[in-house]
């Protein structure tokens, strides 16, 4: 089959606001799922499908890294590429192009996108799809009467005692499958925790810069957020206690600080701890990448170190799988079982048990810890890659922090403004999360402290090479 199989991808629509490379993306995976193009057909390279269609190189290639980090494509190098051979026909269902609402730079945390460096995405093109198919068909085939009743509303207790297995072994938390409580996510996570434990009005230390959703979230709960700086180890309990000794809680990524991924230092955890002891105050401790740590065994998680059960900890699957798992647990002390079973059966919605029941297996039969220890090998050679990539596109027009661990990188912009480039980026396909954007309000851009904050946060996880980093930093550089 020659590359002229690609022909039949049709002009972009002019008068639409899907942005170009979008609609070349939809039309291919459509083209897939009709059977006109097959699994093993070549197509055209970029540079010749954007002469053909009078688009700009850089359009083509953001379609083709979209369609590869789905599977949907394969780079075979200087043969071009092809149509994956895994595809069988119809496996891509027919995307309809979907309007960019009245403001497409407004910033998502949960973007239903796959743009080159968008922050809070795993490495797509290499999850073990086949596997997880296996596991879902054995057990929809065993599915039973007793399997389609409401699920248990504090989670699947198989997937509840392989999850507190699993942290008693990788993270060092000594958990029964009691404190562990299955969520849909993140949000549900600190909806549960705020609902149980705090009331209107309490004040909640937050890391400054830290997860913006986190801060907004518990102001439309009626508490109030105290910015707590951060500095390179980690949250400065000092400052929290000096401005808000009786906080009634705090809300710290111990692993790796977001966004800046350093570490909570060892004497900052124990007087962190201290306080809470003191104070009765709970620490809700989010360890959304805490296995990804490059330069030494990851940390133990701060709820190790806890001997008075203040902390609480959340873990996600969402990391370390995929998002549209909507898969999230908390680990609560053995004091507050009860509490939470009372609040998660009033307030909470159970995840389908069919979902749990895969990831369940998943973990049991050792596919979760190979894919982690697949995942974090992957990620120190992609980190490395994707900055020395960059670095050579880019030269001194920005630096690039030495990090331990995570799943982004920051680039630091000296007296740029931050907000503009990721602006600029978004119009050209490319994603962003501007550092300023993380911190409290008045503490960004136009403020005095423009070159402290601004900074581009880029996820490196679905960055294939170095040449394709290289390419990238290319396009930034003439955004710059």
């Amino acid at each position: 089959m020659t590359a002229k199989k690609t022909s039949h991808i049709p002009r972009p629509d002019p008068a639409t606001e899907t942005p170009y490379y979008r609609q070349i993306y939809d039309r291919f995976r459509s083209a897939i799922a009709e059977g006109v193009l097959k699994p093993g057909d070549r197509i055209q390279s970029a540079r010749a499908l954007a002469k053909e269609l009078g688009l700009a190189r850089g359009t083509i290639e953001t379609a083709y890294s979209l369609l590869a980090a789905e599977g949907y494509i394969q780079a075979r190098g200087q043969a071009g590429s092809i149509i994956s051979p895994d595809l069988t026909p119809g496996t891509a269902e027919p995307m309809p192009i979907r309007p960019v609402g009245s403001d497409p730079l407004v910033t998502s945390y949960r973007p239903d996108t796959i743009l080159p460096f968008q922050m809070g995405l795993p490495a797509l093109d290499v999850f073990p799809r086949k596997i997880w198919a296996r596991l879902g068909a054995r057990r929809v085939r065993a599915m039973q009467p007793s399997d389609m009743v409401h699920p248990d509303i504090e989670g699947l207790p198989e997937l509840r005692t392989q999850i507190a297995g699993y942290l008693r072994v990788s993270r060092g938390i000594d958990c029964s499958p009691a404190q562990v409580f299955v969520t849909s996510g993140y949000r549900q996570t600190i909806g549960l925790i705020s609902q149980a434990l705090l009331k209107g009005g309490d004040r909640v230390w937050l890391e400054d810069p830290g997860y913006p959703p986190t801060r907004t979230l518990l102001a439309h709960m009626g508490f109030k957020p105290v910015a707590v700086p951060v500095d390179r180890d980690g949250m400065v309990v000092s400052e929290g206690l000096r401005m808000a000794a009786k906080a009634r809680a705090a809300v710290v990524t111990p692993a790796h600080q977001s966004p800046l991924c350093v570490s909570l230092s060892l004497p900052r955890r124990q007087a962190l701890l201290d306080w809470a002891g003191q104070n009765d105050a709970w620490i809700i401790e989010d360890d959304y990448d805490g296995e990804y740590r490059y330069v030494s065994r990851p940390l133990p998680a701060l709820k190790s170190l806890d001997r008075n059960g203040r902390v609480l900890y959340a873990g996600t699957f969402t990391k370390v799988l995929f998002p549209s798992l909507r898969l999230a647990y908390l680990v609560v002390p053995d004091s507050q079982v009860e509490r939470f079973s009372e609040f998660a059966g009033a307030f909470a919605g159970a995840s389908p048990a069919l979902t749990q029941a895969i990831v369940s297996d998943f973990i049991a039969e050792g596919h979760f810890a190979r894919h982690i220890q697949r995942m974090r090998k992957l990620y120190a050679e992609r980190r490395e890659a994707t900055a020395s990539g960059l670095k050579a596109a880019l030269g001194e027009q920005v630096n690039i922090d030495a990090q331990p661990g995570g799943m982004h990188l920051i680039l630091r912009l000296g007296s740029r403004r931050d907000r503009e480039i990721v602006a600029r980026m978004r119009r050209a396909g490319l994603y962003a999360e501007a550092l300023s954007d993380w911190m409290f309000p008045g503490e960004g851009e136009g403020e005095g402290k423009g070159e402290d904050v601004s900074a581009l946060l880029l996820n490196f996880t679905n960055i294939r090479s170095r040449a394709i980093a290289e390419s990238y930093g290319r396009r930034i550089a003439e955004l710059l």
